[in-house]
């Protein structure tokens, strides 16, 4: 009996090893070569650019603490964008609404101005040196020609039309709507300065080839060159531009830049529109497969892929600045997973590594197409006083950074010229735009050099929200003007950066202790791992480890 047991042992141990090498040498290890002598374009920093729905979370305490770490990771202007910030209300915040209540009447219909709470929202910024990507919009309740109903109840899980309201409606008077711009922008004048206001991009409305506009394409057109008349007779030297159409909306963008371009102005009668820059939005689109969240980063460069070649079509628009007014994995920041399944990626690693390996395809479609794009607004912030880690499409949960904004840390590092990046596991650009990441993963990487300084961001990403086992990579970096480096490594995985693991392994309390939040505050973090390593570069070349599961990011930055 003992025999026969030793005997069933040995052999499990064999399968078992077996199996084990079988595995390991399905795994093949990633090269990835970088010529620091071929520069690709500038980093310009579309990625310090984000929004949110509700702006009176602007102010409050978890708003404040997450605007105050942006601006800190970021040496450069981060861009702000925001909606409801003429939409009538007394401030109150709720999901999918806010409001300043900057325009009543009185009772003989003469505007009353109001601008304490927008410059509340102003203020935030600009003391963090950040920018307003000011948003013209939405209707006031005393200038809607339908103003009831005007404020909505939307939840997760209610029909997305209940939003669809008094302040989605064209106004009953064009001239007192471009006199309310013009009074916005000259109070904003006298209370930050010309030269800061004229740092600021303003812009009128949101997807107006949907569900936040109820006129007519004609009555947009008007509204937005009353807009723009009053934002230059503030400030002549003020950037204003449109529309933010939905991804699919290029009819309607056409339509506009047509009537920028060659129709008469409503206001006037001249021919053309202000038009200081174009915007646009682009959704990806996970869906449950199989049982797993499988996300579709193809769809989202689809609509850069449509609008970009549109834009470029018009030779009277070259090196205009191109902002893609919102740019996520999907469409509803404020649904959670509880009612959208889907959304389950948003709280860990998937997040954090589809942001990386979308951006760089981002940096790639619009060298493609010689855009001079700006930014692309992450539409995620954070939602004040809602329950831990509730699946929100959140930079921060009740204050603690979630691993996706450690990737915008490490994109803050990453300082001068794009350099050529080719690997044996990294996808074409085409073939994402096409189909997506849905065979072997994208072992990819985006390469800067600066001065005296350079940096690498590696990736192992999927679609499907799986883990698989660590894959060697091997980065042979060319070009390196220098005989010795130092290198520090940063990393977001499953230990590191990554404030949600170590929720979970707490117990995800929903009402943590003092010292556990303090725990989280410090998991959330950027966290450089191992120990600055200097290593000795020959004849320009310099050869780099790393081991990358699925979902791992990895930002190496060597200086000498």
């Amino acid at each position: 009996m003992k025999l026969r047991t030793l005997l069933i042992l040995l052999w499990v141990a064999v399968i078992t090893q077996t199996v084990i090498a079988q595995t390991n040498a399905d795994i093949t290890a990633a090269t990835i070569n970088i010529d620091m002598s071929k520069p690709t374009g500038l980093m310009t920093p579309i990625w310090a650019w984000f929004g949110y729905d509700e702006p009176n979370y602007t102010y409050m305490k978890d708003g404040r603490k997450l605007l105050s770490e942006i601006a800190a990771f970021s040496k450069l202007p981060v861009y702000v964008r925001a909606h409801n910030l003429m939409t009538s209300g007394d401030g109150t915040p709720a999901l999918k609404w806010g409001s300043t209540n900057m325009y009543t009447e009185d009772a003989n219909g003469k505007p009353v101005y109001n601008w304490h709470i927008v410059d509340s929202i102003f203020d935030t910024y600009v003391k963090r040196g950040m920018k307003p990507l000011a948003q013209i919009g939405f209707m006031p309740e005393a200038l809607s020609t339908h103003p009831q109903p005007y404020q909505h109840n939307w939840k997760p899980g209610i029909d997305y039309k209940v939003i669809e309201t008094g302040w989605a409606y064209p106004p009953k008077d064009y001239k007192k709507w471009g006199e309310l711009v013009y009074q916005w922008v000259n109070h904003c004048v006298q209370r930050y300065g010309k030269k800061e206001v004229e740092s600021w991009y303003w812009e009128v409305w949101n997807e107006p080839d949907g569900a936040y506009w109820k006129g007519t394409v004609p009555e947009f057109c008007k509204l937005y060159d009353y807009a723009a008349n009053g934002v230059k007779r503030a400030l002549p030297t003020a950037r204003i531009g449109g529309c933010n159409i939905t991804g699919g909306g290029m009819k309607f963008l056409t339509a506009f830049l047509k009537h920028c371009l060659k129709d008469t102005n409503y206001v006037t009668g001249k021919i053309g529109s202000p038009l200081d820059a174009v915007l646009f939005h682009a959704k990806g689109s996970p869906k449950i497969y199989n049982g797993v969240v499988r996300m579709n980063m193809g769809r989202q460069l689809k609509d850069m892929d449509n609008n970009f070649r549109l834009i470029a079509s018009y030779p009277e628009l070259k090196n205009i600045p191109v902002i893609i007014g919102e740019s996520d994995p999907e469409g509803c920041a404020a649904c959670g997973m509880q009612t959208n399944p889907e959304n389950a990626y948003r709280n860990g690693t998937m997040y954090s590594s589809y942001t990386a390996a979308s951006f760089a395809r981002v940096y790639a479609l619009a060298q493609q197409y010689n855009i001079n794009l700006k930014g692309a607004v992450s539409w995620s912030f954070e939602f004040e006083n809602q329950p831990w880690f509730f699946g929100f499409r959140d930079l921060a949960t009740n204050g603690v950074d979630k691993p996706v904004l450690n990737v915008f840390r490490m994109f803050a590092l990453m300082k001068g010229d794009r350099v050529a990046v080719t690997g044996s596991q990294m996808y074409p650009l085409q073939t994402v735009v096409d189909s997506s990441i849905r065979n072997a993963p994208d072992v990819g990487a985006l390469a800067t050099k600066g001065t005296r300084e350079a940096t690498v961001m590696l990736w192992n990403y999927h679609d499907e929200d799986k883990f698989t086992p660590a894959l060697p990579v091997t980065l042979t970096i060319n070009g390196l003007s220098a005989n010795t480096v130092t290198l520090t490594r940063y990393r977001i995985d499953q230990e590191n950066s990554n404030s949600y693991t170590s929720w979970k392994k707490m117990g995800s309390p929903q009402q943590p202790s003092p010292a556990q939040i303090a725990q989280l505050e410090k998991a959330g973090q950027l966290k450089a791992v191992g120990q600055v390593q200097k290593m000795a570069v020959n004849g320009g070349l310099l050869d780099i480890k790393a081991t990358l599961a699925q979902q791992d990011i990895e930002l190496l930055k060597i200086n000498w």
